[in-house]
């Protein structure tokens, strides 16, 4: 028998298909994590200052959206829109200054019914002729020591002699207007001062200096406020001064300073006023408590206490500087303004706290939907 030779071809192993890389389950875990993270702060109190400015830029839109429908042949011309944003932010600047420090005095837990009368306090005493004589560096120091002095009276009133701050600062609004009627012998008190005369019509690159006072306003309450120690004890403060007091805050002593703090806003914003009418009187800054309070509400502060921020206080500034101006190109009475100002004001808080319930709700169902 021969022996026979196997020629066949060897069988080849089957080639099983590509796999991809092992996936590490921690990697997983923790990008999940970040994205759930991200998601919860956005949902939660972290997030909610944002949501609010947000909605608060939403209303700002609207705003410029009525105004190109109202007024198309003013908003079609590029030149005039630029010109007409400089005037709103321009008109915001006082009032935006003033409302900077009444957002420390509400987080705080307090209120100021007396910043406008400040405001007229200081801008009195910076223009008598005395004053003036030592040239605008001294009208300068005039007006913010007269409002930093009454601002620290509010705050010993309330802190030491224990009054409720409504009634302080009431008091203090009508002895503050009363004491610059009787300074300025109930008239009008012209400013001589070129050099803080000139503060209103200066610009620099095109934008008035006003704005870039109250850019460093805001900046400097934004870092006081997020930054720092004295506006994390603010915050303490106004959420719970009981707990604050025990944690080792001095609640009397942080009450009296964020006082000197709104008074010493309310003497910028005299020189600031008193620069754009180049005059002060008793008058002046007539309900600026009013639309300051209103702002910060509509900006996400708590009346209560314990919750604010500085950009959102700016952001309610400028909504109601952008409604004035609004009703002013369309030929609107000043009535009819402060009418339709009050119901935008209860309007805004309404859908505001709905929006953010919604959105909340909203949010968590995705979530537990993902999940």
């Amino acid at each position: 028998m021969s022996d026979v030779t196997d020629t066949s071809t060897p069988e080849r192993p089957a080639q099983l298909p590509a796999q991809s890389p092992p996936v590490d389950p921690a990697e997983t875990a923790a990008a999940e994590q970040r994205a759930g993270g991200r998601l919860s702060w956005w949902r939660g109190e972290g997030g909610e200052g944002a949501r609010r400015n947000l909605w608060l830029i939403g209303v700002l839109v609207a705003l410029i959206v009525i105004g190109v429908i109202t007024r198309p042949d003013l908003y079609g011309d590029s030149s005039w829109v630029w010109s007409n944003i400089l005037v709103i932010l321009k008109l915001a600047s006082v009032v935006g200054v003033v409302t900077v420090g009444m957002t420390f005095v509400i987080i705080g837990g307090g209120i100021d019914l007396s910043v406008g009368a400040i405001v007229a306090l200081a801008g009195v005493w910076a223009t008598t002729v005395a004053t003036q004589s030592y040239g605008a560096g001294g009208m300068i120091f005039c007006a913010l020591a007269v409002g930093l002095c009454v601002g620290l009276v509010n705050g010993v009133l309330i802190s030491y002699g224990r009054l409720v701050p409504f009634i302080a600062t009431l008091a203090m609004l009508v002895a503050a207007r009363g004491l610059a009627a009787e300074l300025s012998d109930k008239q009008t008190q012209v400013s001589d001062n070129a050099t803080i005369n000139g503060i209103a019509s200066t610009n620099l690159f095109g934008i008035p200096l006003l704005v870039y006072i109250l850019a460093a306003v805001v900046l400097a309450g934004w870092v006081l406020l997020n930054r720092t120690t004295f506006g994390r004890r603010t915050v303490a403060v106004g959420g719970n001064p009981e707990a604050a007091r025990l944690a080792g805050i001095d609640v009397k002593r942080h009450t009296v300073l964020l006082y000197a703090l709104s008074g010493l806003c309310c003497g910028i914003a005299a020189i600031m006023l008193t620069a754009q009418a180049t005059s002060a009187q008793a008058a002046m800054a007539n309900l600026y408590e009013l639309d300051a309070i209103a702002a910060a509400i509509i900006g996400g502060t708590l009346l209560s206490g314990g919750r604010g921020t500085i950009i959102g206080s700016l952001l309610g500034v400028i909504i109601f500087s952008t409604i004035t101006n609004l009703f002013a190109i369309n030929g609107l009475t000043t009535e009819a303004q402060n009418m339709v100002k009050g119901g935008i004001i209860v309007a805004a808080v309404l859908v505001q706290q709905v929006q953010f319930r919604s959105l909340t709700q909203f949010l968590g169902r995705n979530r537990l939907t993902t999940n």
